[in-house]
């Protein structure tokens, strides 16, 4: 399997934004409940160039099937050194190592600019994730209980960090 990693193109964003509004529709993996719109995606896109914050996409034959960015992880000036990430990846690409690439590739990018640590924001229930952050060096650090609420039930959501230097 040849996936091509590149910097996100305003070209990108339906595809992105079809893999986001899946997620929300059909994951805990994003506590959203409405689907967005190509607006609010192109906002999401333009505020992160904006703040030089990278937005990967994994390419395979041609086809977008995954991303992966960071942002700041709280706006207070004393968390600058930190972003919380996020990968997603297309159903039947689970599990083919594309998440991998794309995760190892914004560890790079974050390292490069200079950021401390990185925290993955993971709903509980969510072993797989938990599980593909444990081989890359993340640690869970706590869980907040009950703090989300989607398909009628209450989340926990734990928190990984990896420290990046």
């Amino acid at each position: 399997m040849d996936v091509i990693l590149r910097p996100a193109k305003t070209n990108d964003l339906e595809k992105i934004l079809e893999i986001v509004n899946h997620s929300i529709l059909h994951t805990t993996a994003n506590y959203n409940y409405d689907i967005q719109t190509i607006d609010i995606q192109t906002k999401w896109f333009e505020d992160k160039t904006a703040k030089n914050l990278p937005i990967i996409v994994a390419e395979l034959e041609g086809e977008v099937v995954g991303f992966g960015s960071y942002g700041q992880f709280r706006e207070k000036i004393g968390y600058q050194y930190t972003v919380e990430h996020s990968v997603y990846v297309v159903d039947n690409i689970i599990g083919k190592g594309v998440g991998s690439k794309l995760l190892l590739e914004l560890i790079r990018l974050a390292k490069e600019q200079g950021y401390h640590v990185m925290i993955g924001a993971i709903d509980a229930d969510n072993a797989g994730s938990i599980a593909f952050h444990e081989r890359f060096g993340f640690v869970l650090t706590g869980t907040i209980r009950e703090v989300g609420y989607k398909f009628d039930h209450w989340l926990d959501l734990v928190f990984m960090q990896l420290i990046l230097k």
